[in-house]
């Protein structure tokens, strides 16, 4: 596996990536649509394929992760992937990373906690303000959840 900064001239096939996840380039979240063609963020390589891709967003002295998405799961590309993004959050002197994720997605809530996350807020029902910004975003979510809430998860950077 190979990982690379996301540069201008990898955005063609980032872009085709993403859509291929997400069914779209756009991302409703916490009441905003964010156009993930402006993310910055890093790549993984079988060699020939995109395997996964982490994005992010700095404001401030905090870093937002947008996306993250492994082809392969259980193999180590997302945690590969999130290893780099919290070496540039320290480089970046940035306070804290957050991440928000839906109530139906056991997967990312599992991974991020396993990561050193901690869960600090349930945004109740904001998945139906993100749906009048991107009506797509289904009622039904994985494993039959209905899909209502947003979930904030936190790893703190601060040094003692």
């Amino acid at each position: 596996m190979k990982v690379e900064k996301i540069r201008q001239e990898d955005r063609g096939k980032v872009d085709a990536f993403i859509v291929r996840q997400w069914f779209s380039m756009q991302m409703a979240v916490h009441g905003e649509l964010i156009d993930m063609g402006t993310a910055d963020g890093w790549y993984a390589t079988d060699g020939n394929e995109i395997i996964g891709l982490i994005t992010y967003r700095i404001v401030n002295d905090e870093m937002e992760i947008l996306s993250l998405d492994s082809v392969h799961k259980k193999r180590g590309v997302g945690t590969v992937l999130l290893n780099e993004t919290i070496d540039k959050a320290k480089d970046c002197r940035c306070k804290r990373i957050k991440v928000i994720t839906t109530n139906d997605n056991l997967n990312a809530l599992r991974f991020y906690q396993k990561h050193g996350f901690e869960l600090v807020k349930i945004h109740r029902n904001a998945v139906d303000v993100a749906r009048k910004l991107k009506p797509s975003i289904p009622l039904i979510g994985n494993d039959g959840i209905p899909l209502k809430h947003e979930i904030e998860l936190e790893y703190s950077l601060r040094t003692i």
